[in-house]
């Protein structure tokens, strides 16, 4: 089975409620483009700096129940 719940999932997900998002507002309130457009830009710088940070810091190992 593929595991479904991974950053990557996150990313093209969340990628594609945007352009659907910014898309509709466009088109549909073009005095508030603008914000979202920010908003969007905000979240985008965001994204790449925890992508950045994933890469070069990846989660630590699990550890073994030690036998005691």
């Amino acid at each position: 089975m593929r595991r479904l719940h991974s950053y990557w999932t996150y990313s093209f997900a969340s990628v594609g409620v945007w352009s659907i998002l910014l898309s509709v507002v466009t088109l549909t309130h073009q005095h508030r483009a603008h914000t979202f457009w920010a908003v969007f830009g905000g979240w985008a710088i965001g994204w790449a700096s925890a992508t950045i940070a994933r890469s070069v810091y990846p989660p630590p190992r699990t550890r073994r129940p030690s036998d005691q």
